[in-house]
């Protein structure tokens, strides 16, 4: 036997006679805020993130113009199933941090955009990729359609998996020193860009 195996044996016999029925309280929900959509960009801009709406016809083009609008030579990471064709882009081949790097920015898509709070949340579903291309690259473009956007943070648990690994992002990766002075990129993108589709 492991001591994996005897630590877990150990807490199994402690909870034994333990009942798993839990009471759970139901969570507070925010006021009625109108139009969800538009609260989602107003508190994604909040974030000093950049909102570009356009239709399904007009991503590819929408995409394409923010990765021309990057220094010469700018090249984007995408996932296997972003199901948008990039001209230039490279799907995720399983690069390394140092690999990822190299690279401007990453697209991706979203599982769900939280209008209360501005946040995007990523489940990494295949058109979404790996959490790693979503944190290395320093310009994040997602996708996000305007039917993903729930009211707040209980509607958002509700429809995502908690067995799937989940990245919460509210804003461009931002910290601050003790003199309160605000870095960005450290954490992460130093740049989001949200295309929300509608």
């Amino acid at each position: 036997m492991s001591a994996r195996d005897e630590i877990l044996g150990r807490v199994r016999a402690a909870l034994a006679d333990v009942s798993p029925a839990v009471s759970v309280p139901t969570p507070p929900r925010a006021p009625d805020r109108g139009d969800l959509v538009a609260l989602f960009v107003e508190r994604v801009e909040d974030y000093r993130a950049v909102v570009t709406r356009c239709s399904a016809e007009e991503v590819l083009a929408v995409v394409t113009g923010v990765l021309d609008g990057l220094p010469g030579g700018a090249r984007a990471v995408v996932p296997p199933d972003l199901g948008l064709d990039l001209p230039g882009a490279v799907v995720d081949a399983q690069f390394t941090a140092a690999e990822l790097d190299g690279f401007d920015a990453v697209v991706t898509r979203a599982a769900v955009g939280i209008a209360e709070t501005g946040t995007i949340v990523l489940d990494h579903q295949p058109d979404q990729g790996r959490r790693a291309i979503s944190l290395v690259p320093d310009l994040h473009v997602c996708l996000v359609d305007a039917s993903q956007v729930v009211a707040d943070v209980p509607d958002a648990i509700e429809l995502l998996d908690p067995a799937r690994p989940l990245t919460w992002i509210s804003g461009p990766s931002a910290t601050s020193d003790i003199e309160l002075d605000r870095v960005e990129g450290v954490h992460g993108p130093r740049t989001l860009h949200v295309v929300l589709i509608s």
